[in-house]
């Protein structure tokens, strides 16, 4: 590494990893080659560096290497953690790939120590070489813009802290070029025979598919690598343009849920609602980080398709659904999305005038009237199915908010004293089914005397002799 290339890297710690001498920062060193360079690097560049080893449990030997790690920070006079976690063992637990498992492991490591020490960052010694091989892996797995622009120097991982980011600063500088550097500050890595086990997909790219590769373009690997910069200028662009969509689509989110307005979602053009989906789900379950093709496809085309089947189930526990234009991506076990009141199975007993809080911020206020020509007037200009005019003469007895029970029966305004099933009712006037059994029911006693946001019960209407009004109106505090 010459002069120049080490003063390109003191910019690139500074400007593109944002970098401060402030604040430690984290390094994972493995003890190979290109993480003793990073090392170096961060504390010739004046950083303050906190050292940062897991032992994979993998090989009989990486103890050896957790202790020659250990030896070196002690020469550098900096602080180390050094730890192990069988990785085979968590692997077969979470039916994860070893290398799923080590890189999941090894950045819950990274990233605890981060949070311990109040570290700005965590760093890492990614090269070129390991962008190739991502971009490679990417490409086979069918990904998009985002995995085919390769790693970044800086960027946040929330599966693991939303706070701290992750840097590279390494990405432009090849293996060989950290090799050279550990010659020349006289640095001994540590040689890791599993990065020739041909049974690491990683490894079968960098020794048996770039090599054929290259083949037919000797710099190959500079090609791909330039790709990948050209890539990431043109996903910035258009991560701007996506980000208009989301705000202009998204129309709700809650815990563990996302809503989109089906209409403004299909207006894009399906690049961007692609983008919409990838950005959605890994919003969502933020370990789903390679999405496939197919998958992408699927929801597009169900969000695109209204005739089709009102819900779908997606890999991690996912769930998409539409219901009222509204198209809802879940979490199975997320809180219900949706717009709607929701009640429990207990009597919550309603006094009036009075008011009663229910979940989702949502209020039912109640008042008499005894202005029954003003009531009327207000009756037949009324458009808000959410409040309604009982006769109150009528309403001798407990009030109270309750979900359907078995066998429950209602006489729907204007059915003129016949009663039918709750359940045909709901049917009838579309009500979405997740949202039946803890819908909000007005009742006296154990009669079912308004169902909000549909019709009061017949028996208790206004009529030309009623004098006396209970007003009820549920409504959310965000309205």
């Amino acid at each position: 590494m010459d002069a120049a290339m080490f003063e390109n890297l003191r910019e690139i710690l500074k400007d593109a990893c944002r970098l401060t001498r402030d604040r430690p920062v984290v390094a994972g060193v493995s003890g190979g080659a290109d993480s003793l360079a990073l090392l170096d690097a961060l504390v010739s560049a004046g950083y303050k560096v906190i050292v940062a080893h897991l032992n994979h449990k993998l090989r009989e030997e990486a103890q050896n290497d957790a202790n020659a790690v250990e030896r070196l920070a002690a020469r550098m006079n900096l602080l180390s953690i050094i730890e192990s976690v069988d990785v085979n063992a968590y692997a077969r637990e979470r039916t994860l790939s070893i290398e799923e498992a080590a890189r999941e492991v090894r950045y819950r490591f990274l990233f605890a120590q981060a949070r311990k020490y109040n570290a700005q960052a965590v760093a890492v010694g990614h090269t070129a070489d390991d962008q190739v091989e991502t971009v490679l892996m990417h490409f086979l797995q069918g990904a998009g813009l985002g995995g085919l622009k390769g790693m970044t120097y800086r960027t946040l991982l929330p599966a693991y802290d939303e706070n701290i980011p992750l840097v590279r600063p390494l990405l432009n500088l090849w293996h060989e070029d950290t090799v050279v550097y550990c010659a020349m500050k006289r640095l001994h890595p540590q040689e890791d025979v599993t990065n020739s086990d041909l049974s690491y997909m990683r490894n079968r790219l960098r020794h048996l598919l770039i090599p054929v590769l290259e083949s037919y373009n000797p710099r190959f690997r500079e090609a791909i690598w330039r790709t990948s910069q050209v890539l990431a200028a043109d996903h910035e662009v258009l991560t701007e343009i996506v980000d208009d969509a989301w705000n202009t689509a998204l129309s709700e989110s809650g815990s563990g849920y996302l809503a989109f307005d089906r209409d403004k979602f299909a207006s894009f053009p399906v690049g961007i609602q692609r983008s919409l989906v990838r950005r959605a789900c890994q919003s969502l379950c933020e370990t789903w980080r390679d999405l496939d093709f197919d998958t992408v496809s699927r929801v597009t085309a169900f969000i695109s398709a209204p005739d089709q089947a009102s819900s779908m189930d997606l890999p991690h526990g996912l769930r998409l659904f539409v219901e009222e234009g509204i198209v809802y991506l879940a979490m199975k076990d997320a809180d219900s999305p949706g717009r709607w009141p929701q009640a429990s199975g207990e009597f919550l007993p309603v006094s009036v005038p009075g008011q009663v809080g229910l979940p989702g911020e949502w209020t039912l206020f109640s008042e008499l009237w005894e202005i029954p020509a003003l009531a009327r007037e207000r009756i037949q200009k009324n458009e808000d199915p959410f409040q309604v005019w009982l006769d109150a003469d009528k309403l001798t007895g407990r009030l109270g908010l309750r979900s359907r029970r078995p066998g429950d029966r209602f006489e729907p305004y204007g059915m003129e004293g016949h009663t039918m099933k709750l359940s045909d009712f709901f049917i009838n006037v579309k009500l979405p089914q997740r949202a039946r059994e803890t819908w909000p029911l007005l009742c006296l006693g154990d009669e079912i005397i308004w169902v909000p946001g549909y019709r009061p019960a017949h028996s208790y209407r206004v009529v030309e002799s009623t004098r006396r009004l209970m007003y009820f109106k549920l409504t959310r505090s965000a309205e």
